[in-house]
């Protein structure tokens, strides 16, 4: 990890806790203004550091196609509440391409899937649970977790969790208008089977396609350069 990526994750968490420490001691109350608040502070920094990136166009080709992928699956499944492979496709796209472009695919599939199956208030929140997905499978990608299947199906099976946690924050503040520590748990009680589908979904397709998906996504991005690391490195000194 380079020292200006370093710095911007740092950024990004200092800007998070600020914002928070805001939003507590000057608006307090206010809580689902503040959550779209710290949900736009927090995606604004990632699109503008992918925005700036040097990208030809089959590298804009191939992150539309995985989004719309990550995307368009979800439809099939809506019938069965928390279980799609959205996150499946997530994941495997951010190992291979980066934490950025997993950022990106996953905040992008949230707002085209819900073309189909609805737009809300819900929306940034799911841009913003799946994005942090992508990106943190990203950070892990060339450690052992994520290089090991058993990695990737142990992170597959917390994220499941942590997207309805995640989410929960959204209807927890949204609508409960008196938020205390008895109605915060039972609200997270009663999403446990739904979260926990979710991620045995995560498990049962990561188990079976992201061996397969990695390969073939890899083959890609060395035969035709895509996303290429060290050209971004060298693109990084440049700049420097």
């Amino acid at each position: 990890m380079s020292k200006r990526y370093f710095a911007f994750i740092i950024c990004i968490f200092i800007i998070v806790i600020s914002t928070l420490l805001f939003t507590s001691l000057v608006i307090d109350g206010h809580y689902i203004w503040c959550s779209l608040l710290l949900l736009v502070i927090i995606m604004l920094p990632f699109y503008i550091r992918f925005e700036k990136k040097a990208f030809v166009s089959r590298e804009i080709v191939m992150v539309a196609i995985l989004a719309a992928i990550a995307a368009v699956s979800r439809v099939p499944f809506s019938i069965m509440p928390s279980v799609q492979p959205t996150s499946f496709v997530i994941i495997v796209s951010a190992i291979v391409f980066g934490s950025e472009t997993g950022f990106m695919i996953g905040a992008t599939a949230a707002i085209v899937s819900n073309i189909f199956l609805g737009q809300g208030p819900w929306t940034p929140w799911q841009m913003f649970a799946w994005g942090m997905i992508g990106f943190m499978a990203g950070l892990l990608r060339n450690t052992c977790i994520m290089k090991k299947l058993w990695g990737r199906i142990i992170y597959g099976f917390i994220v499941g969790f942590i997207f309805g946690w995640i989410m929960n924050l959204w209807g927890l503040l949204g609508f409960i208008q008196d938020v205390t520590w008895k109605a915060f748990l039972s609200y997270y009680a009663a999403s446990f089977y739904f979260d926990l589908g979710h991620a045995i979904s995560n498990v049962i397709f990561l188990t079976l396609f992201s061996s397969s998906w990695i390969t073939i996504l890899t083959r890609f991005k060395k035969k035709y350069g895509i996303l290429d690391d060290n050209r971004e490195r060298i693109s990084e000194r440049n700049k420097a």
